[in-house]
């Protein structure tokens, strides 16, 4: 379907938010279209006469961990990580991630309602250091207070699920949760037993920042304290987008190599 040039699959942005983000496009229906963000963990939907039609392009968004180790003599052993993502295209910008990474890391693409009665199976399966749950959230203004989970649209998911997890695995050091997507509800993550969350200031995050956090603490040796200000400055918005506490690395350093 075609609407002033634009159509299902094209990339665009939008006017009324400078153009900041750039969405695909996944429908159109009458005067509406609905849109998927192509980094950020965002779906919208726009007036047509509000999009700009743009290429493709590569994310300038550049990731540095800053995790150097001495391979001449030692042998490493990074925290494994379980991945569950609601949306199977961030998932694989993940997976590719910690591939790159040389990260042991199993994926799973599992819709947000369904995670809570699935993930104590897949727990005892694996046995991860890292659990990521994340997908897709909003926080609706409209309905009422940020402080009531019922006004997000998956919050109260991710909390169910992390309440499974800590249920598995009481100790914060053991088992490590990264939890959230976009304008989560941040505090009762974090209260539900969650290491870090997203979103303290209710804005979207990037695709890849839950697993910025994943990596950089299964690259950490279980000697060092994580430096939590520095690692949540290495995601896309920062505090604004991730919170935690003060974790230790989960990864185990062998001699000789």
């Amino acid at each position: 379907m075609i609407l002033l040039n634009i159509e299902v699959g094209d990339y665009v942005t939008r006017k009324s938010y400078n153009n900041d983000l750039i969405f695909k496009v996944l429908s159109i229906s009458e005067d509406k279209v609905y849109l998927k963000g192509v980094f950020d963990r965002l779906y919208a939907d726009s007036d047509i006469l509000d999009l700009v039609k743009v290429d493709k392009c590569d994310d300038n968004f550049n990731v540095d961990l800053d995790i150097n180790n001495d391979r001449s003599n030692y042998f490493y052993l990074p925290g494994k990580i379980l991945h569950i993502d609601g949306d199977s295209e961030y998932l694989e910008k993940c997976l590719k991630f910690y591939k790159n990474l040389n990260i042991y890391a199993i994926g799973k693409k599992i819709n947000e309602d369904n995670i809570a009665s699935q993930l104590s199976i897949l727990l005892k399966e694996f046995k991860p250091d890292i659990l990521v749950i994340t997908g897709h959230d909003a926080y609706y203004s409209k309905k009422g207070n940020k402080d009531n989970i019922n006004n997000y649209k998956n919050s109260k998911n991710f909390v169910k699920a992390i309440r499974v997890a800590r249920n598995y695995e009481k100790n914060h050091e053991k088992l490590v949760i990264i939890a959230g997507a976009c304008q989560s509800d941040y505090e009762a993550l974090i209260k539900a037993g969650a290491n870090f969350a997203s979103s303290p200031k209710r804005v979207n995050i990037h695709a890849l920042d839950p697993a910025i956090i994943a990596s950089t603490i299964a690259l950490t040796k279980t000697s060092e304290e994580i430096n939590v200000i520095d690692l949540i400055n290495k995601t896309k918005y920062g505090s604004s987008g991730i919170g935690g506490i003060i974790t230790n690395g989960l990864m185990y350093v062998g001699y000789p190599r």
